[in-house]
């Protein structure tokens, strides 16, 4: 993932309540699908 996809998913995550869902590991594509997740639940999305 890239680093701006790496920051903005760790701030949806621990927006979530889900501080420890947050993976570095992640590749360009699962990020983007994670974050269009985090953004459903926490409404950042609309």
């Amino acid at each position: 993932m890239t680093g701006a996809q790496a920051s903005y998913l760790k701030t949806l995550s621990e927006e979530a309540g889900q501080p420890d869902d947050f993976s570095s590991d992640l590749t360009k594509a699962e990020a983007s699908k994670r974050i269009d997740a985090l953004q459903d639940k926490t409404g950042r999305g609309q």
